[in-house]
């Protein structure tokens, strides 16, 4: 059912200082901010030959990730984002299997204009994961 990996995404406390980091220290390819107002973040994809790096800082103090900082206040990685061909199939053999989606198990547009939804990371070694459809 899942595809490659989308990319991981780490939640930082401060967007312009860990884009500088992954930038001027690591020599990645840092593309501008995108705030994503629906998710409650500001995003910042970091392009590797492999895959992708997502940078995440909370948009606004009621934003889901806000809780993550508090608890991880220098950040930390957040979630996996897999590819599927088929969001709505890919949902529905989930639940089927018992597996949670969170939210109203509708498919939102993520931050490449896709259909994206998050499982419970419970259901998955305690690690929450985005599903993309490619």
């Amino acid at each position: 059912m899942i595809g490659k990996l989308n990319h991981v995404a780490i939640v930082v406390p401060d967007l312009t200082t860990a884009a500088t980091l992954y930038s001027d220290i690591l020599g990645g390819s840092v593309s501008v901010p995108t705030p994503l107002p629906e998710h409650g973040v500001t995003t910042i994809f970091i392009e590797l030959p492999n895959t992708k790096i997502e940078l995440l800082e909370p948009l606004g103090d009621t934003s889901p990730i806000a809780k993550f900082l508090d608890n991880n206040p220098s950040g930390g990685m957040h979630h996996l984002c897999y590819e599927v061909e088929d969001i709505l199939a890919a949902r529905d053999k989930l639940i089927a299997s018992g597996s949670r989606v969170l939210g109203d198990g509708n498919p939102k547009n993520g931050a490449h204009g896709k259909p994206v939804l998050f499982l419970h990371p419970k259901d998955f070694c305690g690690t929450l994961i985005e599903l993309e459809q490619i």
